[in-house]
Order: C-alpha cells, then sequence, then structure tokens
C-alpha cells in the first residue's frame, strides 16, 4: 500500500486526508513547506500536491527529485509545463497531473474534445462559463483553460471565457455551442471537493509502477 505526504494542507488537503483514511492508506505528513521534508520519508511516499502556483514553481525540483511519485493538482504553471515535465523525468519520478481531478470533469473533457471535433466547420460559435467559490485565486480556471484548449484543438475556433466568483460555489464548468438553428449544451456541476479529492487518491494509486509523466484523464 503507498504512504502519502500532503503539500499544502488547507480545505483540500483535508479533503484528500478523509478519503485517504476512508481507504486506509498512511498519511505520513501534511506540510506548509515541502522543501522541508526529510528526503529519506519522502522516497517512500507519494506527494499530492495542492498549494498555490508560485509554490509549486518553487517547489517542484524538490518533489521531482525526491519523492517516490507525485500528484499534481495545483494549476497555473501551464506556461512552464514542458519545463516541469523535463524535471521529472529526468529524476526517474512518475508525475500525474491534470487541471481537474474530478472523475466527473474528466468525462467532461472527453467529451468536449469529441463534440468540438464533430462540430467542425458546421458553423457553431464556442462559449465556456465557469463559476466558482469567491476565494478562488485564479480566474479563469485551470479547468476552464483545459476545456478551452479542447474545443480549440477541435472545432478550430478559440471559445470566450467567462469567469465569475460567488458565494462557496465548489465549481461549475459550462461548454456551449451555438449555430443559427441550434445550441449544444455540455455541463459539469461539483456539489463538493470530495469528488476532486476522490480522483487526485486514484491517482495517486496509478503511480504504483507507473513511468514517466501522465494527464490523469489519459491513464482512466
Amino acid at each position: 500500500m503507498i504512504k502519502v505526504i500532503l503539500s499544502g494542507y488547507g480545505k483540500m488537503g483535508h479533503m484528500i486526508e478523509k478519503e485517504l483514511q476512508c481507504r486506509g492508506i498512511e498519511l505520513v505528513e501534511a506540510s506548509e513547506n515541502i522543501t522541508g521534508t526529510d528526503p529519506a520519508v519522502a522516497r517512500e511516499c507519494v506527494c499530492i500536491d495542492f498549494t498555490t502556483p508560485e509554490a509549486f514553481r518553487a517547489n517542484y525540483p524538490f518533489i521531482a527529485r525526491n519523492f517516490k511519485a507525485a500528484v499534481i493538482g495545483t494549476t497555473g504553471w501551464n506556461d512552464i509545463r514542458a519545463q516541469v515535465c523535463d524535471c521529472f523525468l529526468d529524476a526517474g519520478t512518475p508525475m500525474i497531473y491534470a487541471s481537474n481531478f474530478s472523475l466527473g470533469v474528466n468525462a467532461l473533457f472527453k467529451a468536449v474534445a469529441k463534440v468540438s471535433e464533430m462540430l467542425k466547420g458546421a458553423g457553431y460559435t464556442p462559449g465556456i462559463e465557469e463559476i466558482h467559490h469567491i476565494h478562488k485565486l485564479d480566474a479563469p480556471s485551470g479547468t476552464a483553460k483545459s476545456l478551452g484548449a479542447l474545443v480549440e484543438e477541435g472545432l478550430g475556433e478559440k471559445p470566450e471565457i467567462t469567469a465569475i466568483r460567488e458565494g462557496e460555489v465548489p465549481g461549475i464548468h459550462t461548454v456551449t455551442y451555438t449555430s443559427a438553428c441550434d445550441k449544444i449544451t455540455l455541463k459539469h456541476e461539483a456539489f463538493s471537493r470530495e469528488g476532486f479529492a476522490k480522483g487526485a487518491v486514484v491517482a495517486a494509486l496509478l503511480t504504483e509502477g507507473l513511468q514517466g509523466v501522465h494527464e490523469f484523464g489519459d491513464l482512466l
């Protein structure tokens, strides 16, 4: 059975801790300063990282060099993705990353990719709206950006993304395709952070025997 160290111990970290407890997986440490972890301890553990873009940018070399494997749920580092992936590959440390670890959102990713491909050249205008709680730091969300990239790749048109911050909404993502004749809507609504925590723990379990760097959706 794997052992886990959490990098970041905010709301998501506490939710992941509960999921680990439910599955009987040992949480060795929950840290707000992952670079202070004993490398000998880290080598036996999977790091699950839900911090901030700034923290991850500073910490990823340490995670790559010292941990058995890593699950990265932090977003906001896509501009250095090649650099990060190369760091983990060079270190020989398996990494699974995603803009969203919800199983439902990853199903949405697949649906959006397929629908966008089918509608290419058919006169549809795409749009994306995301709604999150007022505490979320990035806007638009990493999930919305991932959806936008899938739409642009499949449809050949860049969608406008609208970001709304409202109350304590865990997350709602809506993708629309509008033509002169009709409108198609694909939507995912999270009821809590529990789905994200479950997906992150599933990803940690998938690191057993894994090699290389992978997006979570490609492993499902």
